[in-house]
């Protein structure tokens, strides 16, 4: 439940940026927020456990599950929803959805979840860690896939903005892992908060370059409500999905669980990482962000929801 005042510090910050959208000629928010990105994934790298990595390593039925629906069917469902928007490959609020169906599962809510569920901890741990790695990767070749077709993406020139911020400070943390790497487990906490300070930042600079440039007017609430369905319709389709795939695989009670937890979740740390990285300083970055943050939301409510019945229930 501590994740509801993230979630509230969110809001605040739209708020502020929907305010005082000028703030970011205030300070140097480009520089900051480069430096912050290099560093949350210095830290992942740094907190990364190899023992519990390893843990979960053989259980490979749940591993096909959980990152062939993260990567391969979250995003084709995400395309089947194109005939809703009527610009097709050029909306700008489908582009926004697509991106949300490539991002990669969340860390800490999936494995507080799945503990409170009591799932398989140790295969959850190392899901929700591969899955951040491979997002690297998958979230943006799925996006130079679609935009390439569409616009002026250059794959080449976000490939080595993704290897400068993400890749070359991931792989400084694992090499570091060994000598820094229970100072920083035991500093887990605050390191959290510096993440999500970064992300904080991240969001009220892209909110404030979309406010300034008036890019919502151009969203009609009809398209808000569409869009919160859609979330909303993805979402207990994977959910209910996973369920039926984990008992056609007959995996136990607790792999399903994990499955369902982990499969179904979408990280607003990598998306607002990303965004960053992939778009820059668009102006339309806030409202890529905007299906990500109605997900973000309701994953953690549903999910707590789905847990705590579990938690009952065993």
């Amino acid at each position: 439940m501590r994740s509801h005042s993230f979630i509230i510090a969110i809001f605040v910050a739209i708020g502020i940026a929907f305010l005082f959208p000028q703030g970011t000629e205030l300070l140097p928010l480009k520089t900051i927020t480069d430096i912050g990105i290099g560093l949350i994934f210095l830290f992942y790298g740094l907190k990364l456990s190899p023992a519990e990595f390893r843990a979960g390593v053989l259980n490979y039925k749940i591993h096909i599950i959980i990152h062939l629906t993260t990567f391969v069917v979250f995003p084709l469902l995400c395309l089947a929803c194109l005939p809703l928007f009527e610009d097709g490959l050029r909306s700008e609020l489908w582009i926004a959805l697509f991106f949300l169906g490539t991002l990669p599962s969340t860390v800490s809510s999936s494995v507080v979840m799945v503990a409170l569920a009591k799932g398989n901890l140790p295969a959850a741990i190392f899901n929700a860690s591969l899955s951040g790695l491979i997002g690297i990767i998958a979230t943006p070749v799925w996006i130079g896939f679609i935009l390439e077709k569409t616009t002026d993406f250059e794959f080449i020139s976000v490939l080595q903005k993704l290897c400068l911020q993400i890749i070359v400070p991931l792989a400084i943390g694992l090499f570091l892992q060994r000598y820094l790497g229970d100072l920083a487990r035991k500093f887990g906490k605050q390191l959290s908060l510096f993440d999500k300070t970064t992300i904080i930042l991240i969001i009220y600079s892209s909110f404030s370059n979309s406010f300034s440039s008036n890019l919502f007017d151009t969203v009609e609430l009809d398209e808000f409500f569409k869009m919160l369905a859609v979330v909303f319709l993805l979402f207990f389709i994977v959910y209910f999905g996973l369920g039926k795939l984990s008992n056609l695989f007959n995996l136990k009670r607790e792999d399903k669980i994990t499955a369902q937890f982990c499969g179904t979740k979408k990280s607003l740390v990598h998306g607002s990482v990303m965004v960053k990285v992939i778009f820059g300083n668009a102006a339309s970055t806030g409202l890529l962000l905007l299906p990500v943050m109605l997900y973000h939301s309701l994953q953690l409510i549903l999910v707590a929801w789905f847990a705590e019945r579990y938690r009952r229930q065993g």
